[in-house]
């Protein structure tokens, strides 16, 4: 294993794409701007995050398709669509639909699992068939098949005047080595290299360890090359890293302290395992550029990445986030190595 930080060679960032129900048209051009700033400055990708019943974009791949129509280059993502709130089949084709537009730059990210409060959205969302819907890998099975490719009918061919396909249409063939599976166990991690998938990994994992314990970085790092083991491109397997990371070089003194205290406000939940799930927290990382470097160059799952999509904290300002993006892409970036997209 790398016994010295890799250079990053991708860098994106992620956003929920927050709105108010009185006007949700303002938050949701926001996004689409915050999208077109991240291609000026050279970002390599940018990812939305999926909210259900909540003031967050709750349609990320809609969304995607209109900013790949007002960006040229840049690689659009989520992070991430839950499988259990969707149809597989009519999902492949809405994904395969936006990689056409966007010229073969969509990246969508998908995780499994039972819907969240499934107890009291499973009428509105499947009122007859709740009790017998498949909620596990097989549900990511089927999406992975069917965008690469394998019948969805058993039947081709002409009928009358109009033509039918066996497959997903339109097939973008690339888009099948562009998924990935959000993941924050050692199960997930295996299932994601076993089915060739690439890998997002968070700021939350499973503590997973003997004692239930254990550094967020090392069990991060056990992801990443379970991960890598179980993926026929072993360690050129693709895995992107997702902490909340906040380079302050140019905020102003009240932007600062705002992005401090809301950093020590989620501190305590880092400290040990959170729920039922026993899940981890990583700190959330606030300072100058050279500070965040030298941070994340000592992080034992950062030194073996070099691909990051840095999450934006939620409660933000359009302003903070044009200021953070901008010190991320001319401070924090070169810092790791990387360079920017032209």
């Amino acid at each position: 294993m790398p016994s010295t930080p890799r250079p990053l060679r991708k860098l994106g960032f992620l956003t929920i794409g927050l709105f108010d129900e009185a006007d949700p048209r303002r938050g949701h051009e926001t996004t689409l701007e915050i999208i077109e700033l991240g291609e000026r400055l050279g970002f390599d990708s940018a990812w939305l995050r999926h909210r259900h019943l909540q003031y967050g974009i709750s349609s990320p791949v809609a969304v995607l398709a209109a900013a790949s129509q007002r960006t040229g280059r840049i690689e659009l993502g989520t992070a991430v669509i839950p499988l259990g709130w969707e149809n597989p089949l009519r999902l492949a084709e809405d994904l395969a639909t936006v990689d056409v537009l966007s010229g073969g730059r969509l990246n969508p990210g998908v995780s499994v699992g039972p819907p969240m409060h499934f107890d009291r959205v499973k009428e509105a969302l499947y009122p007859d068939t709740a009790d017998a819907e498949d909620f596990g890998y097989g549900r990511a099975r089927r999406l992975l098949d069917l965008v690469r490719g394998e019948p969805a009918s058993g039947f081709s061919g002409t009928e009358g005047f109009e033509v039918f396909s066996d497959r997903v249409q339109p097939h973008s063939p690339g888009l099948g080595s562009r998924l990935w599976y959000g993941g924050g166990s050692l199960g997930s991690a295996r299932w994601a290299g076993e089915n060739g998938m690439n890998f997002l990994t968070s700021s939350v994992v499973k503590a997973e360890g003997p004692d239930g314990e254990g550094d967020f970085a090392d069990l991060q790092l056990a992801l990443v090359r379970a991960f890598r083991a179980a993926h026929p491109d072993g360690d050129a397997a693709r895995v992107s890293q997702g902490l909340v990371v906040i380079p302050t070089d140019s905020a102003t003194p009240e932007q600062r302290a705002k992005y401090e205290e809301f950093a020590a406000r989620r501190l305590p939940r880092t400290t040990s395992p959170q729920g039922p799930a026993r899940l981890l927290f990583a700190p959330d990382l606030v300072g100058t550029s050279a500070e965040l470097a030298e941070r994340l160059h000592a992080h034992a799952a950062f030194r073996e990445i070099d691909e990051v999509a840095f999450a934006l904290p939620f409660t933000f300002a359009p302003e903070d986030y044009v200021q953070i993006l901008t010190d991320m892409a001319t401070h924090l970036g070169p810092a790791l190595g990387w360079k920017p997209g032209v």
